[in-house]
């Protein structure tokens, strides 16, 4: 034979407050733990996105470096950007400029890789006319 278990108006208030703080440390656990996520979901986006930057722009320095001397130059074309979604919206601004005047066969090569008018990613290095 089933007995019904009755609570006094106490207990039961007692068990629903309980209820109730069970719910609410679950809900700051959750909001907690989902931030977490997102925080760290953000900074692998940032990563992913510097990580291209730089690869872009060492490319980029190579080529630079492998074209011909300009005398008195003050920019280089861009090689062009490879294919797939991951370049997407970079756009890359290559200026050089000589060490001394006259141009005495060494220029600084400034390479700018910018991602839809994002932050940008600078790789500076230097161009000898061999």
């Amino acid at each position: 034979m089933l007995r019904k278990q009755t609570h006094s108006g106490s207990e039961a208030g007692m068990v629903l407050v309980e209820t109730i703080i069970a719910l609410a440390i679950l809900g700051a656990t959750a909001v907690i733990f989902l931030g977490g996520l997102l925080t760290t979901s953000r900074a692998a986006y940032i990563a992913d996105e510097r990580g291209t930057a730089m690869s872009l722009s060492q490319q980029q320095m190579e080529w630079v470096k492998a074209a011909d001397y300009t005398d008195n130059a003050t920019q280089y074309s861009a090689a062009p950007l490879p294919d797939g979604k991951d370049y997407l919206g970079y756009s890359i601004t290559i200026t050089a400029e000589p060490l001394r005047t006259p141009d005495d066969g060494i220029q600084r090569i400034t390479i700018k890789v910018n991602r839809s008018g994002g932050s940008g990613f600078i790789l500076e290095s230097y161009k000898v006319d061999r």
